[in-house]
């Protein structure tokens, strides 16, 4: 196993890595809409906060030597399934056909108060 990191995305901010490789994979570890340049939210808009957790998980692939094209399976948090449509329309911004797989749950919090959270699978490119 093989721990990932990149100051480009936030910092992890319990006991886990932003990212493990095992096996030709990444592991991401569920990211919030935290811009890493501020510290902060990029919005309090769910789907502003949609596109900064893609970026976040982009930039850790990238430190990983891979891409989001190569995503495998992404699970989707949300506080709010009503907006799923919007944000369903920008996270297809990040990604192109074949789609990957994806789980998309309602919860009732999520860490800092974030309206969304994203992680992911992303396969390395092959040796």
């Amino acid at each position: 196993m093989t721990p990932i990191t990149t100051p480009n995305a936030p910092a992890a901010i319990g006991p886990y890595s932003q990212a493990m490789v095992v096996n030709g994979l990444l592991f991401v570890s569920g990211q919030i809409p935290v811009d890493p340049a501020t510290g902060e939210f990029n919005s309090d808009d769910a789907v502003e906060q949609c596109r900064q957790c893609l970026k976040n998980i982009a930039a850790i692939a990238e430190a990983a030597g891979t891409d989001l094209s190569r995503t495998v399976k992404t699970t989707v948090l949300v506080r709010d399934l009503g907006r799923f449509a919007e944000i369903n329309a920008a996270y297809a911004e990040f990604f192109a056909a074949p789609f990957p797989a994806r789980a998309t749950f309602e919860v009732s919090a999520l860490p800092k108060g974030a309206q969304i959270e994203i992680e992911a699978v992303i396969a390395l490119p092959e040796a």
